[in-house]
């Protein structure tokens, strides 16, 4: 009989709440506040703080903090609205830290 294989996920460090599909990462070459980060294009079982500007390394954004819809964890933050024209591709992503999620299902 053949093993149900499926999808790759991102689970919340703390509860191990699905967080993220690994299908949806654009990109591994962020930075977090804690290291490395992922952009993914979606996110689910989170809930967003409230909008607040930030300057980022890579300037004003937009942004609201990400936490885990079970636990409540900060696992990133989600771009709202980027004001360089170069950085617009990233408004509506969802930025996860690595140190904050786990990989499940691999």
């Amino acid at each position: 009989m053949a093993e149900v294989v499926g999808p790759r996920l991102y689970g919340c460090c703390n509860c191990r709440n699905h967080v993220a599909l690994h299908d949806d990462i654009i990109s591994k070459a962020f930075q977090g506040r804690n290291g490395r980060a992922f952009l993914f294009s979606h996110a689910m079982n989170v809930s967003m703080g409230p909008k607040e500007d930030r300057n980022l390394m890579t300037g004003l954004h937009t942004v609201a903090d990400v936490y885990c819809i079970d636990c409540r964890e900060v696992l990133g933050w989600k771009y709202e609205r980027a004001y360089e024209e170069s950085q617009k591709y990233k408004e509506g992503k969802f930025i996860l830290e690595k140190a904050k999620i786990v990989k499940e299902n691999w």
